[in-house]
């Protein structure tokens, strides 16, 4: 949806609040509210018509919540895309807000998809830092080369993950620290492919 000002969104809520109470206001309420002349107040219930936050279901006082706004309301919109600095106004002024964005539309929706927090500087080359949390796509079989979620002994290891023919490379990525790549053998009991990473998430930026 369009994003609103921050006097359509003062408008929104106050028509919401009145909605929740079972008390629908009309036009000229939401003027005396604000201050505003009734044909500003027209104007600014024609913008949020417009933008399909509001419906007008006929009547005195038949404004309405749309649907589409209900729904997205129920659903966490996540963090707010900037999409320009207007000068002189803050940055996160509300007509600023071009959208937002959510870990699900980042990384790719579906079940199978989980978080895992990293913990150990084995990956640093990579941009995996230690308390980073990598996105993994669940499943048994990647390609060569990928990074992955490896599980050995009950412990989940992110490493870039080699295929050979009866083992494979768990490869780190901190030339610094000097880690050795390890092998194990593919088809042990104890080891187990749990997903390819797609994407990295930096909780904390020192």
């Amino acid at each position: 949806m369009e994003p609103l000002t921050a006097k359509q969104r003062q408008v929104l809520e106050f028509v919401a609040g009145r909605l929740a109470e079972h008390r629908p206001p009309s036009q000229r309420e939401i003027a005396d509210h604000f201050g505003l002349a009734q044909n500003a107040a027209y104007q600014l219930v024609g913008y949020l018509r417009k933008k399909g936050y509001l419906v007008e279901t006929g009547g005195h006082r038949g404004l309405r919540l749309s649907r589409e706004y209900l729904e997205e309301r129920r659903e966490p919109q996540g963090l707010p895309i900037i999409g320009r600095v207007a000068a002189g106004t803050p940055i996160l002024a509300e007509e600023n807000v071009e959208g937002y964005v959510s870990v699900e539309k980042l990384f790719g929706e579906g079940e199978g998809t989980f978080a895992l927090r990293v913990a150990g500087d084995s990956m640093v080359d990579e941009g995996i830092m230690d308390g980073d949390l990598v996105v993994v796509k669940a499943g048994s079989t990647i390609e060569d080369g990928q990074i992955a979620v490896v599980l050995l002994d009950d412990e989940a290891t992110v490493k870039r993950v080699f295929l050979q023919p009866d083992r494979i490379a768990l490869k780190p990525a901190n030339r610094r620290a000097g880690y050795k790549t390890r092998y194990v053998r593919q088809f042990d009991k104890d080891v187990r492919v749990l997903g390819r990473v797609v994407g990295c998430i930096r909780t904390s930026v020192k």
